[in-house]
């Protein structure tokens, strides 16, 4: 009897049974609050229907708390929800509250949601749902519902930087009427609103690929001054 006592404990503590909300997020936060700094390479492939946007490639760069930059060239689609928007707001406890939700498996990862509501009427952020593997404390997706941009599905990959939480691939889902675009993009897409290409809730893909991160390495204040 006390072998499956133990077998259920164990279980149960790897699909974050027994922890709360607050615990589990703290988790993700701790390893968040690792990262100083980093720079990196991304490459930007967008997939709008009827459009066709050119693979483009930036350099971005971040300093805790809410410092962040990206120079590219061309037109890239960069989208700041999941990147420096959520990271930011998870890191202000005050900001939001967070229930607990059901167990699901992503991409083979098991994890627990996570219903987070902020408590200012003014955030941009309305919900989100972030799906987290209690037992690398590492965020597998994110469903974020917005004011400006609708609702955003993002799903994460890790390799050599998953001990910061710093994805080697985002795969960003969103609703091509509704999320903010660069004005090349957007013309686009009310041109083809106009002749009625679109069906309701229609949806595109940005997928972001990373490499040559530089972590806590040290970046100077002078990077995030404008030009």
């Amino acid at each position: 009897m006390k072998s499956v006592l133990l077998f259920v404990f164990i279980l149960s503590g790897g699909f974050g049974f027994g922890q709360t909300a607050e615990e589990i997020l703290k988790g993700v936060i701790d390893k968040i609050d690792l990262v100083e700094d980093y720079q990196a390479d991304v490459q930007i492939k967008a997939a709008i229907p009827f459009i066709k946007v050119p693979i483009a490639k930036a350099k971005i760069y971040f300093k805790q708390k809410d410092k962040f930059k990206v120079e590219s060239k061309g037109i890239a689609i960069l989208p700041k929800q999941g990147m420096s928007d959520l990271t930011g707001f998870l890191s202000n406890e005050k900001k939001y509250s967070a229930v607990l939700g059901e167990t699901k498996t992503i991409n083979e990862h098991k994890t627990r949601l996570i219903s987070i509501l902020p408590t200012d009427e003014n955030s941009e952020i309305i919900l989100a749902k972030v799906y987290i593997s209690t037992s690398e404390d590492l965020i597998y997706r994110t469903v974020l519902t917005t004011k400006s941009s609708g609702t955003v599905s993002i799903d994460y990959e890790y390799n050599l930087n998953k001990k910061y939480g710093l994805p080697n691939k985002m795969t960003f889902t969103v609703d091509i009427k509704k999320f903010k675009m660069p004005k090349s993009v957007a013309s686009d897409i009310r041109n083809n609103e106009k002749q009625k290409k679109y069906k309701d809730n229609e949806k595109g893909t940005i997928v972001l690929t990373f490499s040559n991160y530089l972590v806590n390495k040290g970046i100077s204040d002078d990077v995030f001054k404008k030009d």
